[in-house]
């Protein structure tokens, strides 16, 4: 079954903190794309909304947020992992 990860960014923290650390995140998160773990991924439209990321199953996305930079330096506020019936797989 899939999961699907939901942050939440933490309001306290500014665009720039974002983006010091952003680096970091991308190269954790093109090694999980190399490994095929996460489907997909990404911010909403919206700034400061959160993101979402879609994995191939609920070890793959609790791995992925424990070893995220991002949740690692406090610039994420909530994380939320749903498992997830894909009808069309």
């Amino acid at each position: 079954m899939k999961a699907v990860v939901f942050y939440e960014h933490n309001a306290e923290k500014s665009m720039e903190e974002f983006m010091a650390v952003f680096p970091k995140h991308e190269a954790f998160e093109a090694e999980f794309l190399k490994s095929g773990k996460v489907l997909g991924t990404g911010a909403f439209a919206n700034p400061g909304e959160g993101a979402m990321a879609i994995f191939v199953d609920k070890k793959a996305a609790e791995d992925f947020v424990n070893g995220d930079p991002f949740v690692q330096e406090g610039l994420i506020a909530k994380v939320t992992i749903k498992e997830w019936n894909d009808e069309l797989a």
